[in-house]
């Protein structure tokens, strides 16, 4: 809100490109940022051109109280734009087109008239333009990329991603263990987290939601693959394979059935939808990357949702609480790691390290003291004697980590569901926390 304000109060037009994945609150946001502000929204629609063109001249018509232009016909983005920038007002106003992706799905040229009409008029008027869209494949191909026309006029680009944790828990009514599950369920996803704002309990969230075949959830990570994709079959594989731990692009390709060289396009594509997101090791090669599913709902989806759809819809189905707590550990090591970890202490990188067979959960640095800290994540209650195991194992592994061997503070911890006798513990030096100690932490996060 305060950068578009910013953007609303400078002089000359200005041209904000609002992109993200759908569900995330770009029209709330758009919404919120217009209401005491004058000006045109248009929300396109999936339709044919001559019924998007009618759509957003009827809202430019009500506008400018123009009865002429609605008694007008209007064939092209061209005739449309132009009548607009002949009578639009002198003090500054909005034209916003949300989903703007769907303009141009049907008709690519819209963006040669944008450009056009920007270039020539709109870049030194009071127009306040937004194209807002969620299919993030053609935001990033047309209007942000160095081949679309677009390039190089936006006055911002903003994309808008998810809630952390500390706003996300905010949205519920659920304990702060239950919060956390659900967050590690659905992400940071405003119209996700307003959903379950509708259930006290986190298990009616899911057998309602999820694992029902009315369920909002049930065929929704359907819904956005497809809108995305056309190959669903090999797109499914993949998140498939991925969802149950195949990653490395080795197995990938054995486990969709294809040549190795083959599946990097499809994983490339999962990435820019931000689906998807390659992994290296902390202090070792970047070539030896893996493939894990980033989004909390696709993977939790693929998990659990997807290959029981027969048992869903029969009404047999049942989460099986190891599978589930073994779900619950894979996304709290990533939660950890990328929005609690930061907040602890001045890290300039924290990331995961493996080396031939061996892994380290969290391994944090600090460039200019050269501290290291090794830590595992466990989704478990675990007592005195399990703390101290995992760390004497730490401390094994410590020894095959390379950096600043020899001149370095070594510093060990776990974090855990639930952990006993920690103060005793931490009196011997060691980084403790559970769940209960996470409620304290401010998740502002430097991570994603």
């Amino acid at each position: 809100m305060d950068l578009l304000e910013r953007e609303w109060n400078k002089r000359g037009g200005r041209l904000i490109v609002l992109y993200g994945r759908r569900r995330i609150g770009k029209t709330r946001l758009l919404m919120e940022f217009i209401r005491d502000k004058r000006g045109i929204f248009y929300i396109a629609e999936d339709t044919s051109v001559r019924i998007q063109i009618n759509g957003l001249k009827e809202k430019i018509a009500q506008f400018l109280d123009d009865t002429l232009l609605n008694e007008l016909e209007m064939h092209t983005w061209s005739q449309l734009l132009e009548y607009l920038a002949k009578n639009m007002p002198k003090r500054r106003f909005y034209l916003i087109i949300d989903e703007f992706t769907y303009l141009i799905k049907n008709d690519k040229g819209i963006l040669s008239v944008l450009q056009k009409f920007w270039d020539t008029i709109f870049a030194n008027s009071s127009a306040y333009i937004i194209i807002s869209g969620s299919m993030l494949g053609l935001m990033n191909d047309m209007v942000l990329s160095y081949a679309s026309p677009l390039y190089g006029r936006r006055s911002r680009d903003l994309l808008l991603g998810p809630l952390t944790f500390q706003d996300a828990r905010k949205f519920v009514s659920f304990s702060f263990e239950d919060s956390l599950k659900l967050y590690l369920i659905v992400g940071g996803i405003p119209e996700y987290l307003q959903k379950a704002s509708e259930y006290r309990r986190l298990n009616k969230f899911l057998s309602q939601e999820f694992f029902s075949k009315t369920g909002y959830f049930f065929r929704e990570p359907f819904f956005m693959i497809s809108q995305e994709f056309r190959d669903l079959k090999t797109y499914f594989a993949i998140l498939s394979a991925l969802a149950i731990g195949r990653t490395r692009p080795t197995d990938l390709a054995n486990y969709v059935g294809v040549e190795e060289r083959r599946i990097y396009p499809y994983l490339e594509s999962l990435m820019r939808m931000d689906y998807v997101e390659r992994e290296t090791p902390i202090l070792g090669s970047q070539k030896r990357g893996i493939y894990m599913i980033k989004d909390s709902v696709i993977d939790f989806w693929f998990n659990f949702v997807y290959r029981n759809r027969e048992q869903i819809e029969r009404g047999l189905f049942s989460l099986n609480r190891h599978e589930v707590n073994a779900y619950y550990g894979k996304r709290f090591e990533r939660f950890i790691r990328r929005e609690v970890v930061y907040n602890l202490g001045r890290f300039d990188r924290v990331g995961r390290w493996w080396y031939k067979g061996e892994e380290i959960d969290i391994v944090a640095l600090n460039e200019k003291r050269h501290e290291i800290i090794f830590m595992e994540c466990k989704w478990g209650s675990l007592g005195k004697r399990d703390v101290k195991r995992i760390i004497s194992e730490l401390k094994r592994k410590a020894k095959l980590v390379k950096w600043n061997e020899g001149d370095r503070l070594e510093r060990f911890g776990v974090f855990g569901r639930k952990i006993s006798s920690k103060d005793e513990l931490r009196g011997l030096g060691h980084i403790v926390y559970d769940i209960e100690d996470l409620r304290t932490i401010d998740y502002t996060g430097t991570g994603s």
